[in-house]
């Protein structure tokens, strides 16, 4: 039996089975293997670019050799970036980053170029909400135990200096508007509208902003 459900099996099926609990392979671990097959099989490839594999693999390496298969096929023979990317249709992790430093500025004419920018690529932007919130549970762990997992391949100079340039009250409050505005994209008139507003939504409801505007308006 293989199955993701194993409490909805009977008690007197399971307790006849030998179980093996499998994990999610971190993105670390299957990227070195991508570059481990790559180099077996003489591929050129970028490093970035079997990091996003890694990533939109979703802890399967069997889902991320499916995709290295289709990238050897995408790119015509080495596999570089920005094939890669169109391919998955990922956005490029310096974009995420750009955008949280722009949240935590509150620079609204920024945020919106830059997804004027993103939106020229065919984005995923359920991805993009996906990435963001992931950096922001990094920047959490980073602020509370002030280091990052060594399993992870998040940048810790990064973690460090979003640790310190975003408090971790409005950390939590990001983190908690992209699961929701995530979670309702399919209910937006397009997902672009539903990205852009729930960018602006974070904005709007900086507990620090709101004191500062309601100060000024005095």
């Amino acid at each position: 039996l293989a199955t993701t459900d194993p409490q909805k099996l009977p008690v007197t099926v399971l307790s006849r089975c030998l179980q093996f609990n499998l994990k999610r392979i971190t993105p670390k671990l299957m990227r070195d293997r991508l570059e481990l097959i790559c180099g077996e099989e003489k591929i050129n490839a970028d490093a970035a670019a079997l990091a996003m594999i890694a990533r939109a693999a979703d802890g399967s390496l069997r889902d991320a050799l499916s995709l290295l298969d289709q990238a050897i096929a995408y790119c015509g023979g080495d596999i570089a970036s920005d094939p890669v990317a169109e391919m998955l249709g990922t956005i490029d992790r310096q974009h995420v980053s750009r955008i949280l430093k722009q949240l935590a500025s509150g620079d609204a004419p920024g945020l919106l170029a830059t997804i004027r920018e993103i939106d020229e690529q065919f984005p995923d932007y359920a991805r993009l909400l996906d990435d963001l919130a992931t950096l922001l549970q990094r920047i959490a762990v980073y602020q509370v135990v002030g280091t990052a997992d060594v399993e992870d391949e998040a940048d810790e100079r990064e973690l460090a200096d979003f640790a310190t340039s975003i408090s971790p009250e409005d950390v939590q409050l990001f983190y908690q508007i992209s699961l929701i505005g995530r979670r309702d994209l399919h209910l937006a008139p397009d997902p672009k509208c539903g990205a852009e507003m729930t960018l602006l939504r974070m904005l709007a409801f900086q507990p620090q902003r709101a004191c500062l505007e309601v100060a000024s308006n005095r």
